[in-house]
């Protein structure tokens, strides 16, 4: 298990376009292994690669019991608008209220290089964004409407 510091803002990498993974091998496997090891370690909702130093186009995202990885992902459809609260592992301490689509299908790659579609809803659409985000060297403090520092942990909806 190896868990890797996660960046944090500001840094170059996060404000860089990730670059297409080329080729899947073992090293993007181990990559891959440790953005999960890191994202449990974190307790975080998700992870892209450049938040823990490497510029390519690869996510984690917990979805219940599991974890999603996808290998450049991208939103094929979205649909709808939601407003909610969000922080990030890369800015700590810092929440806001950013507007997203309700509803995404995301179409990417998985570990054995298999094209793979998530259509997700709510807090699970609301983290894929949030992480393809990432990718593109956006960070949600860019989009959001309204930030504050938090001190305490935030619930779905509250926003003082």
């Amino acid at each position: 298990m190896t868990v890797y510091q996660v960046v944090i803002s500001p840094n170059p990498i996060l404000e860089q376009k990730a670059k297409p993974i080329e080729k899947i091998n073992t090293g993007v496997h181990r990559v891959l292994d440790n953005m999960r090891d890191t994202l449990a370690a974190t307790q975080g909702l998700g992870l892209a690669a450049p938040q823990i130093g490497i510029s390519k186009r690869m996510i984690v995202v917990a979805m219940g019991d599991n974890v999603v990885e996808l290998i450049n992902p991208e939103i094929i459809c979205q649909e709808g608008e939601q407003l909610g609260t969000e922080g990030c592992l890369s800015v700590p301490g810092l929440v806001g209220q950013v507007r997203r689509a309700e509803k995404v299908i995301v179409k990417g790659l998985n570990r054995k290089g298999e094209t793979v579609e998530y259509e997700t809803k709510g807090l699970a659409a609301r983290c894929f964004q949030h992480e393809i985000d990432h990718l593109e060297g956006i960070l949600f403090t860019t989009k959001a409407i309204k930030t504050r520092r938090d001190s305490e942990k935030i619930y779905e909806g509250e926003f003082k």
